[in-house]
Formats: structure tokens, sequence, C-alpha cells
């Protein structure tokens, strides 16, 4: 079946890094965009990076941009979040999304992970 497993949340001070992994099973992972989403508590889910299928195409949220960078390793079927400069803003529960839109939609997600920011 399909899994989406992330790792790698933690405390972390103000100006700290953090590497978040999501390791995917049950599907073709390098046909899918792989996706972190974040969600902060009373706040919605919200798009944090993407990164295309192949050549490695990406974005970012306007928040994030410089700070963070997403990448892949096909060959492992996981996606990566490196997250430096973190600011207290960036509390979430992170989220690994894998997205298809052809032949036929398909949308998984992880259970989440926390990151909490804090001195």
């Amino acid at each position: 079946q399909v899994q989406l497993v992330e790792s790698g949340g933690d405390l972390v001070q103000p100006g700290g890094s953090l590497r978040l992994s999501c390791a995917a099973s049950g599907f073709t992972f390098n046909t899918y965009v792989m996706n972190w989403y974040r969600q902060a508590p009373g706040k919605e889910r919200e798009l944090v990076a993407g990164i295309r299928a192949y050549g490695g195409i990406t974005n970012y949220a306007d928040a994030v941009k410089g700070r963070f960078t997403i990448s892949r390793d096909n060959a492992k079927s996981t996606v990566y979040l490196q997250m430096n400069s973190l600011k207290p803003e960036d509390t979430a529960v992170y989220y690994c999304n894998a997205y298809r839109g052809v032949p036929v939609t398909r949308d998984y997600w992880g259970q989440g992970t926390q990151v909490t920011v804090s001195s």
C-alpha cells in the first residue's frame, strides 16, 4: 500500500536548521510531483515547497524562499526539505504530499512531523 513516512521534525532554536525526510513506497515515485505542506495551530494547511518528477524544477512559498530547499532522490524514493534560518513562525506540522494529475489524479499524504522553533 502507499506510504509516505516523514521524519526529522524536532524542537530547534530560532536561527537553527533542520532537515526533513519523506520516504515513499507503494507507488511509482519518479512520476509524482512531491510537495511539502505545513499547518500551524489555528491556520489552514499551506504549500511550502514543491519539486517536479524530473528536471529538479522547484517552487517555494514566499515566506521560505532563500531559507528552505526541497530536493528528491528518485533512486531512494525520498524527498527532503532542508530548512535553514528557522523562525518561530515556521512552527507547524509538516506534511509530505505526492501528487499526479495524469492519467488519473492521485494525491497521497503522510502523517506529518512536528517542527517547533522556540528559544
